[in-house]
Parts: structure tokens; C-alpha cells; sequence
């Protein structure tokens, strides 16, 4: 999804300053799919403004910069609209350095592969208990139904290195180079 898109979409939830924007996708509701940095949030902002898509009030803070709040304005939510129905969404990126270098486990220090992945599998028990505690109201929203899709996603994931942890170490011990791993 496009940053403005996204900003769009935090701002559909609530009035928001930048900081808080940024805040939604690093530990928010959206901080497991979505992403955006200051680099990109204020430009967009600024995009979103000049297109009447989102307004602003300046609000004074003490021994500190006034901030912005923005809100999204009824034709910032039918672009947020039209945009989410513009096109089916592209297909979903995984890039995991994870997964890179458990390709080359067999090439690489058993000890460093079994922290690794001790270390990983303490991740997604710290993301599912993350998920856990905001959990919703149960009662089957939108914000319900994704973050308990995220929670099939972590344990998923946290099951599998579970599953396959002394797989990998073995490999690693018995130092399989990974060419002979792909055939």
C-alpha cells in the first residue's frame, strides 16, 4: 500500500500528529503489515493537505515545537475508499533475513544456528503475547479478524522453528553446504 494510502488509514481511526502516525506502524494496530517512516509520513501528509484529503490544527506544546494534528476530512475517507477498492492488493512480500540464513545452516556454526533461532522463537512469543494483550473485543470487526490472523501467522511460524530447531542445528553440525540442501 502507497504511504498515502496508509496515512489515510491511520487517520480514518483517529486525529493523529506525524509522530503518532509513525507510532501506529511501528507498535500500533498496523506495526505487523504496514510500514512508514518520518521520511515518508510527512511528505505525504503534506500531499494529503494539499489535496483536501486531510486537515490540520496546530497545537502548542511546552518547551517544545508546536505539532500538528491531522484528520482525515470526508474526502480523505471516500479516497481511502476508492483506493482500497481501486485494485486487488498487490501480492504480499516476505523478506526474512531468518530465512536466508537458515538456507546456509548447514554452512554455518551449530551454536550460532541454535541461538538463532532460541533467540527468533523468543520474538514471536514476545509478537504473539503483543497480540495477545491488545487483544480485541471479540466480537468480530475488522481489527478482530487481522489481528487474529496475525496470531495463526505467528504461531505458525513459532511452531515451525519448534518443530525443526534440531533439524536445522544438524545440518549445521554435520556442515550440509546448502547447494546439496536445494537439490
Amino acid at each position: 500500500m502507497d504511504i498515502k494510502t496508509s496515512c489515510l488509514g491511520v487517520l480514518a481511526l483517529r486525529p493523529a500528529s506525524g509522530y503518532e502516525i509513525r507510532k501506529s506502524f511501528e507498535e500500533g494496530p498496523f506495526s505487523h503489515f504496514a510500514e512508514g517512516g518520518f521520511g515518508s509520513i510527512y511528505p505525504a501528509l503534506g500531499k494529503l493537505t494539499a489535496e483536501g484529503l486531510v486537515t490540520f490544527e496546530v497545537e502548542a506544546q511546552e518547551k517544545r515545537p508546536d505539532k500538528k494534528i491531522y484528520q482525515i476530512t470526508e474526502a480523505g475517507r471516500r479516497a481511502l475508499v476508492e483506493k482500497l477498492c481501486e485494485k486487488a492488493p498487490d501480492d504480499d512480500k516476505y523478506k526474512s533475513d531468518l530465512l536466508f540464513m537458515l538456507f546456509f545452516a548447514g554452512q554455518l556454526p551449530a551454536d550460532h544456528i541454535r541461538t538463532v533461532i532460541d533467540e527468533r522463537i523468543e520474538f514471536y512469543q514476545a509478537k504473539l503475547a503483543h497480540l495477545t494483550e491488545c487483544g480485541g473485543a471479540g466480537d468480530g470487526s475488522a481489527p478482530d479478524l487481522v489481528r487474529e490472523f496475525g496470531v495463526t501467522v505467528y504461531s505458525a511460524m513459532l511452531t515451525y522453528l519448534q518443530d525443526h530447531r534440531q533439524d536445522f542445528i544438524k545440518l549445521a553440525e554435520r556442515g550440509t553446504p546448502a547447494a546439496d540442501a536445494a537439490e
